[in-house]
Parts: C-alpha cells; structure tokens; sequence
C-alpha cells in the first residue's frame, strides 16, 4: 500500500494518507494539473491556498530555497510540528498552491510516525489538505473521508485513528507574525518560540 501510494503521488494522482492531525488529500507538489484535480475532489476554490508538506525541513528547503535568514530561523523554531506556517515566497514558486498570495506560501514539516512517516519519507514531499469536502468535518478515520473523494483516488491508506484537529495556521510573512487558526499545536506558543528565534 506505501509503494502503491508513493507510485500515484510521484504520477500526480490523489491519494488520502494519514498524517499527524487529520487524514489528507495529497499529490505532487510539482503539477499544476495534479494540484486541480485535489482541489476539484474537494470542492475547494483554487483562489484558496493550500500547503506544501515536507518529509523535513531540509527536503523544505530544497523545495523552496528562499526560505533561509528569518524565514528560515522561524521554520527550524517550530518545524517539525502541527503547525503551518505561511511564510514568504519571492520567487514566486508553486503558483498552484498559494491561492491569491502568490507571494506567500504555506508549508508544514509533519511529526509523523508509522505508515504516514514511511509514505512522505519516500516521496519527499507533497500538497496536502485536509481530505474532506470543502467546509466538511476534519476526517479522523479513514470512513470519515467522503465516498466520492475515497472513489476517486488511486490508493486510500489506512493509519488508523488520527487526534481529528487540522494544524494551527501562523502567518510569519510580515513583521509581527499572527495566529491565523488555532489548531492541533497552541499558537501562543508559536508567537513566542518565533520571537525567540529572531531575537
């Protein structure tokens, strides 16, 4: 099942996979084709960003090598985690990803364990959201995905049952980074371990 998932990512074919929050709808980062096809099972406006998650923070940096100086202090101070941070994009990269902020881009280092860690080890990296339909319930189980994304995706991997909330959203792109959404990981904490690595 990891060998056949990790096929149909590099493919740039959906898959739902477990993570270390909720189940998610992942595929290659690298095709905007495969990137609108995720956001047509979900029923998600490409206008909406969705994350870039990374196997560790020096595949992320690979992935987006702008993400050094204090882009790159706040992802060491909070990554890996539930967190994910919309940090700044000069470059422009992932244009399919970032939603209306082409400057911006969010990304997540995951503490994955078990079938979860095995797949995104392999493939690197990958875009995922959560695998529900737009406005749906967070899927913690594998029978909390709807049918109609579960139907259509070429391996549904099964890590059993997951915490079911999605991570905190940092918005670290301005000078005073925010806590866009409370989430798995408490984002006080956040802001202030952020703090500390740039002091």
């Amino acid at each position: 099942m990891i060998d056949e998932a990790v096929a149909a990512i590099r493919a740039g074919r959906p898959v739902v996979i477990p993570t270390d929050t909720v189940y998610g709808l992942a595929t290659s980062p690298y095709s905007e084709a495969a990137a609108r096809l995720v956001y047509e099972l979900k029923g998600r406006e490409e206008t909406k960003p969705t994350a870039l998650v990374a196997s560790d923070l020096e595949v992320l940096f690979e992935c987006v090598p702008e993400l050094r100086g204090r882009a790159g202090r706040i992802a060491r101070a909070l990554l890996p985690g539930r967190y994910t941070l919309i940090l700044a994009n000069p470059a422009r990269r992932y244009r399919w990803l970032t939603g209306t902020r082409p400057d911006a881009i969010g990304v997540r280092v995951p503490e994955l364990d078990g079938l979860g860690r095995d797949i995104l080890e392999q493939a690197g990296a990958v875009m995922a959201t959560s695998a529900n339909r737009a406005g749906g319930r967070d899927p913690r189980t594998v029978d909390e995905v709807p049918e109609e994304i579960r139907s259509r995706c070429a391996a549904v991997v099964d890590g059993g049952e997951l915490p079911g909330t999605p991570s905190t959203v940092i918005d670290a792109v301005g000078p005073e980074p925010f806590v866009v959404r409370e989430g798995a990981a408490p984002g006080e904490e956040a802001l202030e371990r952020i703090a500390a690595a740039l002091s």
